[in-house]
């Protein structure tokens, strides 16, 4: 298959990788540059240690998750030249359709020439037989939606939320200055390293809105969205008109996140999708605390029994951080701790024309984000519980690898997605 031979990228050129056969050259004319932020995430400097592409370079520890509608499993690893815990996702790329293959090459392409401290970062990209096996940064405390199950099942503090969307914003918003739509923001997209970064991933949803070379004001791309993912889809999105959609999408899906963080729960989770769309189209903006959007069954999400959950199982982890948690802060807020600036935020990000919707970029300069301080980690830090380490208990050896005799088993219920 032709196109296996094309996924080895370690910051190198992939020429048969490339839609319409874009020169490098002609992509980093069309990007922006990339932010000089004063603080600089140790990951990126290890990112030149950790190029390896031999698979016998990285020892599997466990498995933490799935993604890419379960094509994907997601592996906490070892790379052993330099010890460095790194996140392996491993795709079978003969299962994939077409679609999925150019999903894939589209996010592999965008994570080579996308530069920013929050967008997550592919370290190296190779196979290994018909396995694409894509490394990257191990984020110690998973995505915001593992937080929300393992300490806020009810809900975040605004603080919390403060800190975790302001840098997934600025991700989105570096994004949309390049000319690209996410079309899949979320909590399960949101990503904390141990040091307190917040990253957005999800690459391989990405709409570009340059095509030849001209930035169209919208497009009319739709693709078949999981039922999983339409609870975060603005109107436009769902509705697939004439009219299209454009970056002000993802903004609507920024206020759906800040309800999931509010509340710890998904709104709209449980409708159809008529009656969602119904919903979206003429009920009035929604606060982070509207029951009548939130599932209704008595099922809450419960905490887990481990110490730390980010995403590896209760099985292997228990931190060896030595800060201690304080229950006053994984406290449920109540409606009385989020101030109108939040709920302005939220009923911005949640108007149902897109263009009564700001901007990534305004948004950042709303007030409910004047309390962030750019230079400092500290804050989000203080306000979880201390990051995963290391395995606290021993492992037994890993196995070199070898490709599995049958298909992954469908599971729903992904613990890590990408």
């Amino acid at each position: 298959m032709s196109f296996l031979d094309c996924f080895c990228t370690s910051r190198t050129q992939v020429e048969s990788l490339r839609p319409e056969k874009q020169s490098e050259t002609s992509i980093r004319q069309n990007l922006v540059d990339k932010p000089t932020l004063p603080w600089l995430s140790p990951s990126a400097r290890l990112s030149e240690a950790v190029c390896s592409t031999n698979a016998s370079h990285y020892e599997l520890q466990v498995e933490i998750g799935r993604g890419f509608d379960n094509l994907t499993s997601v592996h906490l690893a070892r790379h052993t030249p330099t010890g460095t815990l790194v996140t392996i996702k491993i795709t079978n790329l003969e299962n994939c359709t077409e679609e999925r293959l150019k999903a894939l090459q589209k996010a592999v392409i965008l994570s080579h020439f996308f530069q920013h401290p929050n967008i997550t970062t592919y370290w190296t990209v190779f196979t290994v037989g018909s396995w694409l096996w894509v490394i990257s940064p191990f984020m110690a405390y998973g995505s915001a939606s593992q937080l929300l199950r393992t300490y806020f099942p009810e809900g975040m503090s605004e603080t919390l939320i403060r800190n975790i969307l302001f840098g997934a914003v600025r991700g989105l918003n570096y994004l949309h200055q390049n000319g690209c739509i996410h079309r899949s923001f979320k909590a399960s997209h949101i990503l904390i390293s141990g040091d307190g970064l917040v990253t957005l991933s999800g690459l391989s949803h990405l709409h570009s809105l340059v095509k030849h070379g001209q930035r169209h004001r919208a497009v009319f791309d739709f693709p078949q969205f999981s039922t999983s993912v339409q609870p975060w889809l603005s109107p436009e999105l769902l509705r697939q008109d004439l009219h299209g959609y454009n970056v002000k999408s993802d903004i609507y899906s920024v206020g759906i996140t800040a309800c999931e963080l509010a509340s710890g729960q998904v709104p709209f989770q449980d409708m159809h999708r008529t009656q969602m769309l119904l919903q979206k189209l003429k009920g009035p903006p929604y606060s982070p605390l509207d029951i009548s959007i939130f599932p209704q069954s008595e099922s809450r999400m419960k905490n887990s029994r481990s110490g730390v959950d980010s995403g590896i199982g209760e099985s292997v982890l228990v931190s060896s951080g030595t800060r201690t948690v304080n229950s006053d802060r994984l406290q449920t807020p109540s409606s009385k701790t989020f101030s109108p600036a939040f709920f302005s935020l939220v009923q911005l990000c949640l108007q149902q024309d897109p263009e009564k919707r700001p901007s990534a970029s305004s948004l950042l300069s709303h007030v409910f984000f004047k309390q962030m301080k750019e230079e400092s980690q500290d804050t989000i830090l203080s306000l979880l519980p201390p990051a995963y380490q290391k395995p606290s208990v021993a492992l037994p050896p890993a196995p070199p690898w070898t490709e599995p005799d049958c298909d992954f088993p469908d599971e729903k219920d992904a613990n890590w997605e990408f």
